[in-house]
């Protein structure tokens, strides 16, 4: 009999550390959960990500002014008259150094993106987090959907309020804070009838201030993102989501009522 398949399972079969059999159960099982699916994308990308950060640093050399020699020179603490006082400072100033060099390292790296591709990718992440999720997928309610719009909008410093796309048969659930590389966002979520989640996720831009709609494919995800005067904005669902265009279209139609 088939064991049932857990989240250490989905963990092992990104980590690659399940047997071939066990593997073709999980992809089978996959095949028939999508939502679980947005998830094991989203933790193979983010894997795939920090390898390409970190790739060859270990092999980079230590700074000359972070070497061992270079920090002992002139402390009292080298001197021998204490039993053992060279190897701890020693394992110290190791561990020390290799802070320091790591993030030395990331000041010549550029920094992320915050431009609309960057948005998008945040959304799609987000969705891949939070929209499969049955028992807590948003942190306030819709039916306290003023104190949620006044929350997103107190902590981005922007106003903004959840789009209504109850006419085009989706609920809104509720929202979240959601934290991105470029700052808090607001994530509201919505359900269909027949349980299908879309998500919009918005949060200021520095740059890309104003874009024009366009459509992106984030792994298992798919969404429209745009910006107008600062707020950038992304809807985003599973792949092959119906009606996701005219959502997004309805949504930023409000938006832009909203701001006028």
């Amino acid at each position: 009999m088939t064991a049932p398949i857990s989240e250490d399972d989905l963990h092992a079969l990104v980590d690659g550390r399940l047997s071939a059999a066990r593997q073709t159960e999980v992809e089978a099982w996959l095949d028939h959960h999508p939502e679980a699916r947005v998830r094991v994308n989203a933790w193979r990308r983010q894997n795939h990500d920090l390898r390409a950060v970190f790739s060859g640093i270990e092999d980079e050399p230590t700074p000359a002014q972070l070497s061992i020699r270079h920090l002992a020179a002139g402390r009292r603490f080298w001197r021998g008259d204490r039993p053992g006082a060279a190897a701890a400072a020693a394992v110290l100033l190791l561990a020390l150094g290799g802070a320091a060099g790591w993030t030395l390292h990331g000041w010549s790296r550029p920094a992320p993106s915050r431009g609309i591709e960057a948005l998008a990718q945040e959304a799609a992440a987000s969705y891949a987090v939070y929209a499969p999720d049955l028992e807590r997928p948003i942190e306030i309610p819709a039916s306290d959907l003023a104190a949620l719009d006044q929350w997103v909008s107190r902590r981005i410093g922007r106003p903004v309020r959840a789009p209504d796309l109850s006419g085009s048969g989706f609920l809104l659930l509720g929202g979240r804070l959601v934290a991105t590389p470029n700052g808090p966002a607001g994530m509201f979520l919505y359900q269909a009838e027949d349980g299908a989640r879309v998500a919009m996720l918005v949060r200021p831009m520095e740059i890309d201030k104003t874009a024009s709609m366009r459509r992106r494919v984030e792994g298992a995800t798919e969404g429209y993102a745009w910006a107008d005067r600062g707020l950038g904005y992304s809807m985003v669902a599973a792949q092959g989501a119906e009606g996701l265009a005219r959502l997004s279209r309805e949504a930023r139609r409000q938006a832009v009522q909203t701001r006028v």
